[in-house]
């Protein structure tokens, strides 16, 4: 079976809408894929405010502006459906809407992007809300890559996405488990933006600095890094708790930018260790290490990285610039075609629910 379906992915880091235009290929419950087309659309500085500020947002206006995203995102997909000549061969669009609240230990959260609104702007049937079932069932609600990894990149023991928010999941025949490590690209960003650059390219201004051990010491002290896994983060980790403190602890950019990579590298190494404490990996056995994401770019993170895990046999793999990319748009396109097939694509071990879910918000773009 073949399915053309388009996945939408915003991530923290608020660099952009991610747009990816896949054939999915189904045969006997193996699944490969082709990513055709994809883009990132970087967002207008006054898409960047608003989505930074919905927080602030009264319910009104909260609403207001998720159906003004929503409508957004259709036009977006529009525009790329054009660009690429794509019409009528889109038979489905998964969004995952952009994350304002996370707060699964109340059952809650929350993407902007309006599903209604992407579907009928498009006239393509459109799955969004793809996290609130998992909550709602006691799960965390992240992160839902897991379920792409087991099924798309199953010959990599681990993926680690390097994004606004770094995380990892690993698999086996028996098991599938994953969690978030810590904030990655989203705290990178910022501290570059303070001298006005998107990000420190390659990590050179990072590479030039010095290790603020007092600092390193307290951002590995924080108490979520002490919970057990499944465990998530919301944005609000990042931007308003870890942020701030690299601030205030150093005044020096390049000694903030190398504090704060040697942090996600020690973090991404104590991950690997907690999933080889509970699921009892055998370290001898080499295993492989998906990398995708922003940071896959970041030269000297991943030079960080790699040296702290060639001690555990460890080998780290950064596949071509699509998927680098684009995979958790890519995977939001496999959730969604996983829904309309009515399986099963949030998964338990992953979240801590109660059950697997078929997960998804589904919205008819065209009469019946």
């Amino acid at each position: 079976m073949i399915y053309r379906a388009i996945g939408l992915m915003s991530g923290s880091s608020l660099d952009g809408l991610d747009i990816a235009y896949v054939h999915f290929h189904e045969k006997a419950g193996t699944w490969i894929f082709d990513i055709e087309h994809a883009e990132c659309h970087a967002y207008p500085e006054a898409w960047v405010k608003k989505l930074q500020s919905a927080t602030q947002l009264n319910a009104l206006d909260y609403q207001l502006l998720h159906t003004e995203y929503g409508h957004y995102l259709g036009d977006q997909v529009n525009a790329f459906i054009n660009k690429y000549q794509l019409h009528y061969q889109v038979q489905l669009i998964a969004s995952h809407g952009h994350t304002v609240f996370h707060l699964p230990a109340k059952k809650m959260t929350a993407q902007l992007g309006n599903g209604a609104a992407v579907a009928a702007g498009t006239g393509i049937p459109v799955v969004s809300d793809l996290r609130a079932l998992d909550v709602a069932l006691g799960g965390q609600g992240a992160p839902i890559v897991p379920i792409g990894d087991r099924m798309l990149f199953n010959d990599y023991a681990y993926c680690l996405n390097l994004g606004g928010i770094a995380n990892i999941s690993y698999h086996s025949a028996n098991t599938c488990v994953s969690f978030d490590i810590c904030p990655a690209n989203r705290v990178l960003n910022l501290l570059a933006s303070t001298v006005g650059k998107p990000y420190d390219e390659g990590g050179l201004m990072a590479s030039q600095g010095n290790v603020n051990e007092n600092l390193l010491s307290k951002l590995n002290s924080l108490s979520f890094y002490d919970e057990p896994f499944p465990k998530s983060l919301s944005n609000d980790f990042g931007n308003d708790l870890i942020f701030p403190m690299v601030l205030r602890e150093e005044e020096k950019l390049g000694n903030a930018l190398r504090t704060y990579t040697e942090h996600i590298a020690f973090q991404v190494e104590k991950a690997v260790e907690l999933i080889g404490e509970r699921l009892a990996t055998d370290k001898e056995q080499p295993a492989k290490l998906l990398v995708t994401g922003g940071g896959a770019y970041n030269d000297f993170l991943m030079q960080q990285i790699r040296a702290r895990l060639s001690a555990s046999n460890i080998e780290l793999w950064i596949p071509d610039d699509k998927t680098i990319q684009f995979k958790e748009a890519l995977v939001m396109a496999l959730m969604g075609v996983l829904r309309w097939r009515q399986e099963n694509n949030v998964l338990a071990s992953v979240t801590g629910a109660v059950r697997d879910s078929i997960s998804g918000a589904l919205w008819m773009g065209q009469e019946g």
